[in-house]
């Protein structure tokens, strides 16, 4: 190969030191010689280019929306003194007093009594791959409509720990009023934390108000956010559906 390239060199410096009285003709320049490249056999190149794909393919997520499939949760709200404390929802669709989605693949976490008589907290489901990343709700009696976004969002972190923390380290809260195609009234909040996302919405109906709470790791949250925004959305109260 260096030969080649210093025959090639050899003529274009000929071409530059020439007389101009030379009368002879200039013989024409040997072509310069082709050297095959190595064929690489099928096999190994197929091999090749299928690990390639195979390394440069993203794991699949929650994200990608056209293989999701969801679950209809049933939530009854019911008081501590009235809860059983089992998981499930087969019995549960008749005596619903809110509904939202799920999922598939998330498992459900049994809310004590406890739990539910101190915060009001009526179910949870979480990602079991990540734990954090997680939808639950809570509900208050005794309030037969809304008061105004920032004191709502404030009476509901006076008994929630996690989110009085999200929200002192917040980098970004947003507030709306949104209203369904029956006039329901729902606050919807987004807070944006600096390792967790927030998407809170909350209603009132049946004297009582209803909180759903979808949370994730900052991580999960841009990996999956299409699917954690439908399960935002599919939240509704019975009645307004």
């Amino acid at each position: 190969m260096a030969t080649i390239f210093s025959s090639h060199s050899s003529l274009f410096s000929s071409s530059a030191t020439a007389s101009p009285t030379t009368s002879s003709p200039r013989k024409p320049p040997k072509p310069l010689l082709h050297i095959p490249l190595s064929k690489q056999p099928l096999t190994n190149l197929t091999a090749a280019i299928s690990i390639a794909t195979i390394l440069s393919t993203a794991p699949p997520s929650l994200s990608d929306t056209t293989t999701t499939t969801y679950q209809l949760y049933y939530g009854t709200a019911a008081s501590a003194a009235n809860y059983g404390g089992y998981g499930g929802n087969s019995s549960k669709k008749d005596s619903a007093e809110y509904v939202y989605d799920v999922p598939e693949g998330w498992k459900e976490r049994l809310v004590s009594k406890v739990e539910k008589g101190t915060n009001g907290t009526d179910s949870e489901f979480y990602n079991p791959k990540k734990k954090k990343e997680k939808e639950y709700l809570t509900f208050l009696t005794g309030f037969r409509q809304l008061a105004p976004k920032d004191a709502v969002l404030n009476n509901l972190a006076l008994s929630d720990v996690e989110l009085q923390d999200l929200i002192a380290s917040a980098e970004g809260l947003s507030s709306e009023e949104v209203k369904d195609d029956k006039g329901q009234v729902y606050y919807v909040y987004e807070i944006d934390g600096v390792a967790t996302h927030s998407l809170i919405s909350v209603t009132c109906a049946n004297n009582k108000l209803y909180a759903h709470f979808v949370n994730a790791p900052t991580p999960e949250w841009n990996r999956d956010k299409d699917v954690l925004r439908h399960v935002h959305e599919s939240f509704k109260t019975v009645g307004s559906f």
